[in-house]
């Protein structure tokens, strides 16, 4: 574990905090341009969201219906009754984005897949980072806005479902993470800048509220006109 990496773990409240934690739930709001542009409008705006940190596991609440959920996992996403019950099913659900570009339309099982697994890396970060087979690097640092973050390299295992399996994170002095850099693999590899803010302390661990994600150009600054998602968090509570 590089120094950065444990630095990150105790800012979050430290590694023996998040091995007590099950599930992070919360409710949310999403916004942004991506909706619109996959066909999915609407769906997953507002509503409740619960992650469960060591399992891979997410669920958003309601969906396509006041009464139907998601049940991600990275081998199979399902929609299902409040009550448990079944209605849709895609397994291997990362092989149905094969040929899609970022304007390629997602079903609602697509849409689920992107959700969960998206709000699964975010939520249960850092401690998914010392996940099995998760590598970790520090590279140079970086100056933005009069800000400068050291940045940590990290390559994810194909056990773990996430946008690519390379992503940059940017940490500040306080080793919080301010802005995360990848590519969305399963929307044509479009490049994002992801920025983080509004951290609460919440029962011991460091949850942000706030997620501002925009395209980012060829020169690694974002584009503040191209908003793809933003992310909400309010009366966030831990299992």
């Amino acid at each position: 574990m590089t120094d950065l990496l444990e630095k990150t773990l105790q800012a979050y409240g430290g590694y023996d905090r998040w091995k007590e934690v099950t599930s992070v739930s919360a409710h949310k709001r999403f916004g942004g341009a991506i909706w619109d542009i996959k066909q999915v409008p609407g769906i997953v705006d507002d509503g409740e969201i619960t992650v469960w940190i060591k399992d891979q596991r997410t669920s958003l609440r309601p969906f396509t219906a006041p009464d139907l959920k998601t049940a991600y996992t990275p081998r199979r996403v399902g929609i299902e009754t409040t009550g448990g019950d079944v209605v849709e099913v895609l397994a291997d659900p990362r092989s149905s984005f094969a040929g899609h570009t970022l304007e390629t339309p997602w079903t609602a099982l697509q849409l689920a897949y992107f959700t969960g697994y998206a709000m699964w890396t975010y939520t249960a970060e850092p401690f998914n980072l010392t996940l099995p087979g998760v590598r970790t690097e520090e590279g140079e640092a970086w100056s933005e806005n009069g800000n400068r973050w050291r940045r940590l390299h990290v390559t994810y295992p194909d056990t773990i479902a996430t946008h690519s399996p390379h992503q940059v994170l940017y940490i500040d002095d306080d080793g919080l993470i301010r802005r995360r850099d990848y590519q969305v693999d399963i929307a044509g590899g479009s490049p994002g800048a992801h920025y983080v803010s509004d951290f609460d302390e919440i029962d011991g661990i460091v949850v942000p509220r706030t997620r501002m994600i925009y395209v980012r150009d060829e020169a690694n600054h974002p584009v503040p006109e191209q908003l793809v998602v933003s992310i909400e968090l309010t009366d966030i509570e831990l299992d």
